[in-house]
């Protein structure tokens, strides 16, 4: 029978440090009592197993802090790989993607910016609620990259990254 991953079961199994989880117990001939947690995954996150089940440890460390797992948690500097308890925050699933850094298919290099080659302009706009909304289209880049900071500002609040 799978047991629960309780506050208690994880401060059983882990001592927590910087950010990093230290095995307490040897469940592997492969783990010894000291050995830190997990491995590194793909995008730079790091994960182990706990009773056949991997997890990310980021959630780990959350849990072990606070005593549950929610659904989402967002890494506040955007860094998969620091998992300081300070660093996790529990958010929805929209506040984690208003965190995100600009994505790497973006041309114009700011966040929420794209050009509009049939206007021959830039397109400021947001994401709110999983909808895009339009703030405008300006000649001068710079304009359009302050219009769409103030609006992550106003709607995201504390979850808004400007880069």
């Amino acid at each position: 029978m799978k047991k629960e991953l309780t506050k208690e079961y994880l401060h059983s199994l882990f001592d927590y440090k910087d950010g990093k989880l230290f095995w307490k117990i040897s469940k592997a001939k492969r783990i010894k009592i000291g050995d830190e947690a997990g491995c590194h995954k793909e995008k730079g996150y790091f994960h182990t197993g706990v009773d056949g089940t991997n997890y990310l440890i980021h959630r780990l460390v959350f849990a072990w802090h606070n005593g549950f797992m929610p659904q989402y948690i967002d890494h506040i500097d955007g860094n998969p790989s620091n998992n300081r308890i300070e660093n996790l925050r529990q958010a929805t699933w929209s506040e984690n993607q208003q965190n995100k850094t600009n994505q790497k298919n973006n041309t114009s290099g700011v966040k929420g910016v794209c050009w509009k080659k049939d206007r021959q302009k830039w397109l400021a706009r947001v994401q709110v609620n999983k909808k895009s909304h339009q703030l405008g289209y300006f000649d001068d880049l710079e304009l359009a990259q302050l219009v769409a900071i103030e609006a992550r500002d106003k709607y995201h609040g504390k979850y808004a990254r400007n880069i």
